[in-house]
């Protein structure tokens, strides 16, 4: 039986999870990097990769819906109360629209 060590589990994690690629920056956009995370005792990758998540978080959204929700809006409040006669309703019983 094989024993993984903690740091072993993380790099097989990241090996399998996560892409390894290079960026040009600043170099007082790194040193500010490095400092932050000193103070927070993390790792620089682990930083960027926070600040990355941020940065597309704020961006995004924090949970963004799919382009389809909403697409059915009726503006109808009763909808989920009155769904079965609502869906058995010829638009004859209530006008234009059932």
């Amino acid at each position: 039986m094989m024993i993984y060590s903690i740091a072993n589990i993380i790099r097989m994690y990241m090996m399998v999870y996560m892409k390894r690629t290079t960026i040009f920056a600043d170099e007082g956009l790194i040193e500010s990097l490095k400092r932050i995370a000193l103070k927070e005792k993390m790792s620089l990758s682990a930083t960027i990769r926070r600040a990355l998540e941020e940065f597309v978080a704020r961006r995004q959204g924090r949970n963004p819906l799919p382009s389809f929700v909403g697409i059915g809006e009726s503006g109808r409040r009763d909808v989920s109360e009155r769904a079965e006669e609502l869906l058995w309703a010829t638009s004859d019983d209530e006008g234009e629209r059932a």
